[in-house]
C-alpha cells in the first residue's frame, strides 16, 4: 500500500492498523494524520507504548492516558475508582480519536484493559468505548517485556484486536534505505531466510575497515552505561565546554515524565568537535531523529552549529517537546534536540534514522533485535558491524506467520479503496468529520 492510500483509509474513519518494513514512512503518514485531525479541531490523543517513542508524537505512553499505569491487569473495582478521577474521566469522554504508535511493545492482556477502562468511562460497550482507534508499529521490532521469552503475548492475540475490525493499511515502498542488498538482507531477516550469500556479506563487513570512524556512534544491545562513554569521549576533547539547560513550563508531574523520556538531556555539555545526534525531526531545517553530525563551531548566540555526516552546516535552535490535550500545550519542555552520540542503545535506537552506526550484535538476546539495529542505517556503506550472533538473524516465527495474513489483508484494503471511486471516499471523509465537530 503507498502513504497516500493509508492516509485515506484513514481519514474515512475506519479503525486501522498501519504498519510495513522498517523505513517505509509509517511515523510519517502518523503524524500527517495527526496534523489533519487537528487541523479539524477534532479531539485526538496521541500515545505510544514507551516514552521515548510517545516524544516523537508530543504525546504521552497510553499507560499514562488511559490510567492503567504500571499494572499488567485491572480488576472491574479498579476500573471504577479510575473513573471517580474527574480529569480522567473528563479527557477520556472527549476523545474522539486515540493514537498508539510502537505497538509491538504492548502485550494482549495491557491492550484489553485500556479496552475495558474505555468502556466503562464512556460508557459505550462498542470497542474502546467508540472511538476511532489507530494503531502503528512492526510486530518485528521489540516485542512486549515477558518473564518467558518463548512464550510472548503479542497484542494481536486479544480479544480487543478482534472487536476493533481493523483496516490493514501495510506500507511496502521503502523511504530510509536505497541500497538494494541491505533491503534484500533485511527483507531476509524479516521473512525467517536469511541466505548463505547475505551472511557472507555481513561477515564481510564485519572484517572491513572503517573510515569514517570519528562520526560513527556505537549501538549496544546491553543497557551498558552509554552516558558514561560519552562524557568520557568528551573529555578527551581539549576546549572550552558550552552547556546547555533544559527550560520546563506546566504540572511539575506531567513535565517530568517528558523529560525521563526524552532523549535529549536535561544538561547538555558540547565541546567543539564532539560527536552528537538529532533527537527530533525538522524537515525544514534538514535533520532528523537519526542524524548525525559534529559540532562544527558555535555562533554569537551559542548556539551550536553542526557539520552532518553529509557535509551540511546546521544551526540548531531550541526544540519543544509537549503534551497536548484538546490540541492545546499543557506541559512542555525545551532544550537543545541534540545529544552526545558516541554510543546509544538498541532500544534507544528504535525509530532513528541514522547515517553510519558501529553495531555490535555479538550478544543479541531478543528475536527481533538484530532487525531494529541493522535497519537503522540507510547503507551498508554506513555500516559496520563489531560482530553478530545467531539470534541477531531470528524474528518470531508466530509473528511472521501473521504478517503474511497482514499483507493479504492490506492488499484487501487497497482493492477496496480503488473500488470505492473518489467521489465515495471524499463523501465518507466528509461524513466523518461532520460527526465529530
Amino acid at each position: 500500500m503507498l502513504q497516500k492510500e493509508a492516509l485515506d483509509v484513514m481519514k474515512m474513519g475506519y479503525n486501522v492498523y498501519l504498519t510495513g518494513e522498517a523505513g517505509t514512512g509509517k511515523t510519517y503518514v502518523l503524524n500527517q494524520y495527526i496534523k489533519y485531525i487537528r487541523n479539524k479541531n477534532i479531539n485526538i490523543a496521541v500515545c505510544a507504548s514507551t516514552g521515548i517513542a510517545a516524544t516523537h508524537l508530543d504525546g504521552v505512553t497510553v499507560d499514562s492516558w488511559s490510567g492503567l499505569g504500571i499494572r499488567d491487569y485491572i480488576t472491574d473495582r479498579e476500573i471504577r475508582a479510575l473513573s471517580a478521577k474527574h480529569h480522567l474521566r473528563k479527557r477520556i469522554a472527549e476523545t474522539n480519536i486515540l493514537v498508539i504508535d510502537e505497538i509491538s511493545m504492548i502485550d494482549a492482556m495491557r491492550f484489553d484493559a485500556v479496552d475495558r477502562i474505555l468502556k466503562y468511562i464512556r460508557k459505550n460497550d462498542s470497542p474502546f468505548g467508540g472511538l476511532q482507534v489507530i494503531l502503528c508499529g512492526d510486530l518485528f521490532q521489540l516485542p512486549p517485556v515477558s518473564p518467558d521469552r518463548g512464550h510472548v503475548n503479542y497484542i494481536f492475540k486479544s480479544r480487543s484486536w478482534q472487536g476493533l475490525n481493523l483496516k490493514i493499511c501495510y506500507l511496502t515502498v521503502p523511504k530510509r534505505q536505497s541500497d538494494k542488498l541491505l533491503i534484500r538482507i533485511l527483507t531476509e531477516i524479516r521473512h525467517g531466510n536469511v541466505s548463505p550469500s547475505s551472511r557472507e556479506v555481513l561477515s564481510e563487513n564485519i572484517r572491513k575497515p572503517h573510515n569514517n570512524i570519528h562520526m560513527t556512534p556505537k549501538l549496544y544491545t546491553h543497557n551498558i552505561d552509554v552516558d558514561s562513554i560519552n562524557l568520557l569521549e568528551l573529555d578527551k576533547i581539549r576546549g572550552e565546554p558550552r552547556y546547555y539547560f533544559m527550560t520546563s513550563t506546566g504540572p511539575e508531574k506531567l513535565t517530568e515524565m517528558i523529560k525521563k523520556t526524552c532523549l535529549a538531556p536535561e544538561k547538555l555539555t558540547l565541546k567543539k568537535g564532539a560527536l552528537v545526534m538529532f533527537v527530533r525531526n525538522n524537515f525544514e531545517k534538514g535533520y532528523v531523529n537519526g542524524t548525525l553530525g559534529k559540532v562544527d563551531s558555535f555562533n554569537r548566540n551559542d548556539e551550536p552549529i553542526i557539520k552532518t555526516y553529509s557535509g551540511k552546516k546546521i544551526t540548531v535552535e531550541p526544540a519543544d517537546w509537549t503534551i497536548g490535550e484538546k490540541n492545546r500545550a499543557i506541559a512542555q519542555i525545551r532544550q537543545i534536540p541534540l545529544r552526545l552520540a558516541w554510543a546509544i542503545t538498541v532500544h534507544k535506537s528504535q525509530g532513528m534514522t541514522l547515517d553510519a552506526a558501529e553495531i555490535d550484535l555479538s550478544k543479541s538476546f531478543l528475536e527481533g533485535m538484530g532487525y531494529v539495529a541493522l535497519s537503522r542505517v540507510k547503507s551498508l556503506k554506513g555500516l559496520k558491524l563489531l560482530g553478530i550472533n545467531e539470534m541477531a538473524y531470528r524474528v518470531n516465527q508466530e509473528v511472521s506467520k501473521f504478517d503474511k495474513k497482514l499483507m493479504e489483508f492490506s492488499n484487501s484494503t487497497s482493492l477496496e479503496l480503488r473500488k470505492m471511486g473518489w467521489i465515495r471516499r471524499w463523501l465518507k471523509r466528509r461524513q466523518f468529520i461532520y460527526n465529530h465537530t
